[in-house]
């Protein structure tokens, strides 16, 4: 699967489900690839920002989700190669939360804001 990188060290983002970081640009072009289909960034900027962070704390590189056991540390098996946030400030709003619950989809960068 292909690498997600940001394309600027500017307006940086994660994403509260899973920490995927990016510029909200790329946020507002491509949505989430790991959790787009749960929480429709792609072409909301308004959603962007209710979804995703600029408040996040150390960034990894992961390179393969599967091997890493730093990606199993931060349950990230599975997900795209990029670069991710350790640590995630930020509420998702209730109707996301909602639907994740139901879909039996934890996120797993949430935290208090």
């Amino acid at each position: 699967q292909p690498g997600v990188c940001p394309n600027s060290f500017k307006q940086l983002r994660a994403c509260l489900v899973c920490g995927l970081i990016k510029t909200t640009q790329q946020f507002v072009e491509n949505g989430c690839e790991n959790c787009e289909k749960y929480v429709h960034l792609s072409g909301d900027r308004e959603r962007v920002l209710d979804c995703t962070t600029p408040r996040y704390q150390g960034v990894i590189l992961l390179n393969d989700s599967n091997h890493s056991w730093v990606g199993k540390y931060l349950f990230l098996e599975g997900k795209y190669r990029g670069v991710y946030a350790i640590k995630a400030s930020g509420i998702l709003p209730p109707e996301v939360l909602g639907d994740l619950e139901a879909r039996g989809v934890t996120p797993h960068c949430l935290n208090a804001s």
